[in-house]
């Protein structure tokens, strides 16, 4: 099964492989000697597998350290060590998805576009496969057909939904849903909301009443406060990372579309410069294509 997962991982990397795996070693094959033009090149290399500036300057004086405490000498060693440097980047926050408490719940935000509902969507379906009983709350009232979506996806994966009339009161939905998972015996209440930043003061009041909610209605559940990114905007995904970092309690990051992009690099940038986990990542458009992340599966697929 694990082997499945990594192909997957492998196959939906692809475009950020060529980008920054195959431009690396092509840069290592040119490059005899370690210097500071290879430095320079291998910079360049991960800003535009979109790293970002200030996580590549890190990588890079990381890998000077190591060069120099491992004395490496050859273009090989500095590829095992650029990788192992990632991988360390992306351990250092927590990936593991808590799951504990009956129903633990799982609140999902992010802006619309970045496939909010399909990795609602997928996520049901991952966890029904691990024998969870999973239920959906569609707490996204503002926008026409954000209801209705959900509403396919819980057909389609075969989990109950508890949604309200387009404009009620997102707290409302909440507390229905909470009250639908205790009587149902769910394991999971997956709970979508309004996926806007126009205003952070509105969204952050509103998040805000809805996990007063949680943490009266299941004290001793876990809360995983989750935002999907679209991997395809690149740097875009770190400034709304950033964006609602000051909005929301963020515990996890949900990355999407990373089959569809170069800019893989971003998931290194987000755990370095924002230190929030990435818990699942979209390699594909199959149901079961989001899956959970594994920081050193990433690092071996990038290379």
């Amino acid at each position: 099964m694990f082997n499945i997962f990594k192909e997957k991982l492998k196959k939906g990397l692809e475009k950020t492989k060529t980008s920054f795996g195959d431009k690396l070693d092509s840069v290592l094959k040119v490059f005899k000697k370690i210097d500071d033009d290879l430095y320079d090149e291998l910079e360049e290399a991960l800003i535009m597998a979109d790293a970002g500036v200030e996580t590549s300057m890190y990588i890079i004086g990381e890998l000077k350290k190591k060069v120099k405490e491992n004395h490496l000498t050859e273009a090989d060693e500095v590829r095992g060590a650029i990788k192992e440097i990632i991988a360390d980047i992306l351990s250092e926050n927590d990936n593991e998805v808590k799951l504990s408490g009956s129903p633990a719940v799982v609140m999902v935000i992010g802006v619309n576009g970045v496939g909010k509902t399909t990795s609602i969507g997928k996520m049901a379906s991952l966890f029904k496969s691990e024998g969870k009983k999973v239920i959906l709350g569609a707490g996204d009232t503002f926008r026409a057909a954000a209801v209705d979506q959900l509403q396919v996806w819980a057909e389609r994966v075969g989990v109950d939904i508890i949604k309200h009339q387009e404009g009620a009161d997102p707290g409302a939905v909440m507390f229905d849903s909470i009250s639908a998972a205790k009587a149902r015996g769910a394991d999971v209440l997956i709970f979508d909301t309004a996926g806007r930043l126009h205003n952070k003061k509105n969204l952050m009041d509103e998040l805000k009443k809805i996990y007063k909610i949680i943490e009266r209605e299941l004290p001793n559940s876990s809360k995983e406060v989750l935002l999907v990114l679209d991997a395809t905007t690149g740097q875009n995904a770190l400034s709304q990372a950033k964006l609602f970092g000051e909005a929301a309690d963020i515990t996890g990051i949900v990355l999407t579309k990373l089959d569809g992009t170069a800019k893989g690099g971003i998931v290194i940038a987000i755990g370095h410069e924002q230190k929030i986990g990435v818990k699942f990542i979209g390699v594909g458009e199959g149901v079961d294509d989001l899956q959970k992340f594994n920081a050193q599966d990433f690092a071996d697929a990038l290379f």
